[in-house]
């Protein structure tokens, strides 16, 4: 009998690469090995040698599959250069500036520590497509490649690559116009324990700024961890505390933000979108005048930047989808409410200080306090519910689901909107209602809540 990680056959790639829980199949080493294999195949094209750049935000269980991957990639006599700790799009940056093969990410972004996963970046600095991940999938389980075996001078081989993080400062700060300046500006800035926690305070104070810095002292386990994007709560504090302009919180790879106003309200990424639209609208720097965002944003973001004859375009949840968007049609903003915003003219995925930076312009030009750019977004009342799953089926397949999801939609009528999907880094369902009484929302949510998980936990 094979083992049984050998008998796996569901997907490995989610939304956003291969995660799940560290050292649990799939997010092995013995995976992460044969991950770095089948990677290392499909990027040789040609004689000469080849290089994959690879990183990891901050979380224990790193160690082992950076180095799992690595030996999977050196294995099949491709060159690895280790960052240690980076966030995710300063590794989509290295990728590109190095002009080496690849790039690969050891994250599991806003999961709990117990959690990791690995993505990976084309010599373009984009995501991988849809048929390459599924190519690697293929290249894992088939067992195609398993007699390649480089041996002497063609083995690969590993170095640390110590000026990665300057490299990726030097970077971020060149996205900031150089006409302006942070000097006078207080900021508190939250890292989340996470790839950033050396990264954004630097890039804040070496152009002026005062910063003040939360969840700067990873230590393997705390990342994300009442704090960060998905924690805002002490930054709105802190922020009121020491007076500061406004506050900044990442996740744990630094890939998303969500800031915090002056007064400590939250503006998530919806409002930051609305607000760099028009921005971009006055200097005549938005493609097409059009707007990427995914199902998840607020209908209020299409109201707000309707003042400006700008169009939205919705997509399925996952920058990637934005960004594959972006590409196909020649637009240069987009974004997701979570915080994942992409400017196209600056890099290639999602970047949370490089977001921050372009908010920060926008308030440094127009010299306005964060809460008054903001007003422009009204959003609608919107309540998401998770629910955690033991199965994941079509929603067509669930009947009792589809009679309670077109119940609410005639309750909710032209006034709202319901949307319902599975989430693809987690067990869970997702149930979004929008409509512009909060109580009922909450209501019908529950309804849909209670009905998927009788008919998927039984």
């Amino acid at each position: 009998m094979p083992p049984k990680e050998a008998q796996k056959t569901e997907r490995l790639f989610g939304t956003d690469g291969v995660r799940g829980v560290a050292n649990v199949y799939p997010m092995t080493a013995e995976v992460a090995m044969k991950l770095g294999r089948a990677l290392a195949y499909l990027i040789r094209n040609g004689p000469h040698r080849h290089r994959v750049i690879v990183g990891k935000d901050t979380r224990l269980s790193g160690y082992m599959l950076e180095q799992a991957l690595s030996a999977g990639l050196i294995s099949m006599g491709v060159d690895v250069e280790q960052v240690g700790p980076l966030p995710t799009p300063g590794i989509s940056n290295l990728t590109t500036s190095m002009r080496a093969d690849a790039g690969a990410v050891i994250s599991a972004s806003h999961n709990p520590y117990q959690d990791n996963g690995i993505k990976f970046f084309w010599r373009d600095g984009f995501k991988l497509p849809d048929e390459t991940e599924a190519k690697i999938e293929e290249l894992v389980s088939s067992g195609e490649i398993d007699n390649i075996r480089p041996t002497a001078t063609k083995i690969g081989r590993a170095i640390r690559l110590d000026d990665a993080r300057g490299r990726y400062i030097v970077y971020l700060k060149a996205t900031f116009p150089r006409e302006l300046t942070l000097e006078g500006m207080t900021i508190v800035v939250d890292c989340a324990n996470g790839a950033a926690y050396r990264t954004a305070p630097a890039v804040l104070e070496e152009l002026g700024a005062k910063v003040i810095a939360l969840g700067v002292s990873p230590d393997g386990k705390n990342i994300n961890h009442k704090c960060g994007a998905l924690h805002p709560e002490g930054l709105s504090k802190a922020v009121v505390k020491h007076g500061a302009h406004l506050g900044i919180a990442l996740d744990g790879d630094a890939d998303r933000l969500i800031v915090v106003d002056e007064k400590g309200n939250v503006v998530d990424g919806d409002a930051i979108m609305a607000i760099c639209t028009g921005e971009l609208v006055a200097r005549k720097e938005l493609k097409k005048k059009t707007l990427v965002s995914t199902v998840m944003s607020n209908i209020g973001l299409e109201r707000a930047v309707a003042q400006w004859g700008v169009k939205v375009v919705r997509t399925r949840v996952g920058d990637r989808h934005v960004v594959d968007e972006m590409r196909r049609n020649g637009y240069s903003l987009g974004g997701e409410q979570s915080g994942h915003l992409i400017f196209l003219n600056h890099t290639t995925t999602g970047d949370g200080t490089l977001a921050a930076l372009q908010l920060l312009a926008v308030m440094c030009r127009q010299q306005k306090p964060l809460s008054e750019l903001a007003s422009i977004f009204q959003p609608v009342p919107q309540t998401l519910l998770n629910v955690v799953v033991k199965q994941k089926k079509e929603l067509g397949e669930l009947p009792t689901v589809m009679k309670a999801i077109k119940n609410v939609e005639q309750k909710l009528g032209n006034a709202g909107r319901v949307l319902v999907r599975f989430s693809g880094t987690e067990p869970k369902a997702r149930v979004l209602i929008e409509g512009e009484d909060a109580a009922r929302n909450e209501a019908y949510a529950r309804e849909i809540v209670e009905a998927l998980s009788k008919a998927l936990n039984g």
